[in-house]
């Protein structure tokens, strides 16, 4: 559940994803933040707040961290799943880039 909306969330910047603009753990920092940072209106929102810390400093350096067991499991997949789709992007990247080389 928690998964599949910031796959969502990755689906609304994959222009950038795909154009290297931006990465998926890049993104997973702004989602937890924007998350974080609002009050929790929905199952999503109250599940992240209760289980997910996220410190971040005036530099701009962040923490996150499971506040629980079941926390830091979260954690650990939403990690686990950003850099999967990091490996995906970066095949379709590769894709575009050979068959923009072989159309010239």
């Amino acid at each position: 559940m928690i998964i599949a909306e910031f796959s969502k969330y990755l689906q609304l910047h994959n222009d950038e994803l795909l154009t290297r603009k931006t990465t998926p753990l890049k993104l997973l920092h702004e989602w937890l933040r924007s998350v974080i940072n609002k009050n929790p209106k929905n199952n999503i929102d109250k599940i992240v707040h209760k289980e997910i810390l996220y410190c971040e400093n005036e530099s701009g350096d962040y923490l996150i961290v499971g506040k629980s067991d079941s926390g830091r499991v979260l954690v650990s997949a939403l990690i686990k799943f950003a850099k999967s789709y990091e490996n995906y992007n970066h095949i379709k990247w590769m894709e575009m880039a050979e068959k923009a080389y072989h159309e010239k």
